[in-house]
């Protein structure tokens, strides 16, 4: 293979192309308390006030600050298997911002975290994928992300399903099938490590927070605002084997969303230094 001269190894690592990952600001922890304390003071529960959390600065592309995030929800507890399960449920987390953020930031991210971790809560963490489709779960996958897109868009469903299909016959496609069957949706009861399952109710936590932390994506955010509150609204966030999410009504009501919004964007703020987000923030080349 051909190496790379150093003439195009610098372009790649131009600093006007922001090639790099957010360091944590020293000022990052004390906004996750802050909204780990308002969560408490609203008797919203751990995993909700860590989903959005973790959302959020994966959207912002700071791993030290994930790791930070993880420091703090752990700092509680010093039991091992709590620990396993917080890191648990914030790589699922992180798995399901493939579909908001885009693969190479989570591959980045969850790679980052992972190194952050403990060598004893890393080794604990499972191996075993559980989103292998196959002749016979595919019914049941393609079923699933259905039943989770009729829960987020009715009764718009149907009739944005083919307004995505005018864009491109295979974008409704791709969405319900890859993204809402196999990757929103939760496998089947069990197939998940103890502490890792997200819900449909943390799955729309985690959908604000990432398209609110992006920006230029308004409409996108304001269905997901509804698809929070359409969990309970049409039984979703009760349904067999979602777990109860202490706070969700609340966070699912005009003051939650409000509180989820301005949570994310302490964030932003923080971890872009005032500038907004790091999403997409375009190359800014300096003058020669």
């Amino acid at each position: 293979m051909s190496k790379l001269s150093p003439t195009l190894k610098a372009l790649i690592a131009a600093p006007f192309a922001r090639p790099n990952t957010i360091p944590a600001p020293l000022q990052i922890r004390s906004v996750y308390e802050r909204i780990a304390r308002e969560a408490a003071e609203k008797n919203v529960g751990a995993p909700a006030w860590l989903t959005l959390s973790t959302a959020a600065t994966m959207t912002m592309n700071s791993p030290d600050s994930l790791a930070e995030l993880y420091n703090l929800a752990t700092s509680s507890s010093k039991e091992h298997i709590q620990s396993v399960r917080t890191a648990e449920l914030m790589r699922e987390v992180g798995l399901k911002c493939i579909g908001f953020n885009g693969v190479p930031r989570t591959i980045n991210m969850l790679g980052a975290f992972r190194s952050s971790l403990p060598s004893d809560i890393a080794s604990s963490l499972s191996t075993k994928p559980a989103r292998i489709p196959t002749a016979q779960n595919i019914d049941s996958i393609i079923a699933r992300g259905q039943s989770l897109w009729n829960s987020i868009y009715a009764p718009f469903s149907t009739k944005l399903a083919s307004k995505l299909a005018d864009s491109h016959p295979d974008l409704p496609v791709h969405i319900l099938n890859h993204e809402y069957g196999a990757l929103f949706a939760d496998p089947p009861p069990g197939s998940l490590p103890g502490g890792a399952k997200v819900g449909r109710v943390l799955t729309s936590v985690a959908a604000v927070s990432c398209l609110r932390a992006q920006g230029g994506v308004g409409p996108q955010v304001t269905s997901h605002v509804f698809g929070l509150r359409k969990a309970f609204e049409d039984g979703s966030a009760e349904a067999e084997g979602e777990d109860k999410v202490d706070g969700g009504e609340w966070l699912a009501g005009e003051e939650g969303n409000v509180w989820v919004l301005e949570s994310v964007d302490r964030i932003v703020e923080c971890l872009g230094e005032g500038r907004g987000s790091s999403f997409a923030p375009g190359m800014v080349r300096s003058k020669l």
